[in-house]
């Protein structure tokens, strides 16, 4: 048995933990890799042309900055492209990959202050891809514009509840901090493209900022708390006045429609020669001519026809009868009248 196996278990623990984001990386040293690389890796990533002003004023910051990591940088202003190499004194593995990274982010416009930070061990970057999330453009511009916010507001918000710095460039949004910020940043980015209003998710992050501080809720759900999104779009497609009733489901096919020689079989119209079946169709065009004549008589006589008069009804009679005047009486009230006036 050795020395190093008769030493006691070492500190780490492999136990399950609660909250994995408050573990501490360990930082990697020189000493932990002294043999340096074998292979030399490197990466190259094309920049449009409005880059090409600020990227050759801040190269030399760049190859500085990467050169306190043992890296090797090349612009080439004719093809449009940056090129990052690892050297011999690169102790670091992944250190190339960051470096990647920050000219990726260099390339979406991301100024050169921001982006030398994505080298640091405790902070990534995302380039999250929007353009193809929205058909049509004009929705694209109005979701890409909310999430901007006015002035810039839901942006800055955004980046002081994550810690994270956001651009957004074209059909792309730059982030850049910490890792847990990252996944918040992307699923607000995703739910506005998808149209739910990021002030939904700000009001919940900000929300769960709040119920952290509190120690008695740490083991309780806290979905009654956050505000629940509804979508309250209604289809703006014109219903048909008339909707046809839908058929029951048959697995049977349809029955299949009798042809021209089946219905003059079943008439009997088949076994008919020539002559008996002009005769016939003569017949038939006689009778719809007659009955045509019929209704377009009926049709020019119905002006003549004289409307029915309503015949009295009771109510009718009484007041004809209370408006009979007594002409006997009305003559002796004259004569007796007109009497009164001699004497």
């Amino acid at each position: 048995m050795s020395d190093n196996e008769s030493e006691g278990p070492t500190n780490q623990s492999t136990e399950p933990v609660d909250n994995a984001w408050s573990l501490k990386i360990p930082a990697f040293k020189p000493e932990d890799n002294p043999h340096g690389l074998v292979e030399e890796s490197s990466f190259a990533t094309l920049f449009p042309k409005y880059r090409e002003k600020y990227l050759k004023e801040v190269w030399p910051l760049v190859e500085q900055c990467l050169a306190e990591h043992h890296l090797k940088a090349e612009l080439d202003l004719i093809e449009g492209s940056m090129v990052v190499k690892t050297t011999r004194k690169t102790w670091d593995p992944y250190i190339i990959i960051k470096s990647r990274d920050m000219i990726k982010l260099m390339a979406r416009s991301v100024p050169f202050e921001q982006a030398k930070r994505v080298l640091q061990d405790d902070t990534g970057c995302d380039i999250i891809k929007i353009g193809n999330l929205v058909h049509k453009k004009e929705k694209f511009v109005k979701r890409r514009q909310r999430l901007i916010g006015p002035n810039g507001a839901t942006l800055k918000s955004i980046e002081l509840l994550t810690d994270c710095y956001v651009l957004v460039q074209g059909n792309t949004v730059s982030a850049l901090g910490p890792y847990k910020g990252l996944q918040q940043v992307r699923d607000i980015v995703l739910d506005t493209m998808n149209n739910v209003h990021p002030i939904y998710n700000i009001k919940a992050l900000m929300i769960k900022r709040e119920l952290m501080k509190d120690p008695k809720l740490a083991g309780e759900d806290w979905s009654r708390f956050l505000p629940k999104f509804k979508n309250k779009n209604i289809s703006k497609r014109k219903q048909p006045k008339n909707k046809k009733p839908k058929k029951e489901y048959t697995p049977f096919p349809p029955q299949q429609p009798e042809s021209k020689i089946d219905k003059q079989l079943a008439t009997g119209e088949y076994f008919l020669n020539k002559e008996q079946k002009q005769a016939k169709r003569q017949q038939e065009r006689t009778a719809k001519q007659a009955e045509a004549a019929k209704k377009q008589d009926e049709r020019r006589n119905k002006d003549f026809v004289p409307p029915t008069e309503d015949t009295p009804g009771p109510s009718r009679k009484r007041a004809a009868e209370d408006n009979k005047v007594d002409v006997q009486a009305l003559k002796a009230k004259i004569i007796k009248a007109n009497k009164n006036k001699r004497s």
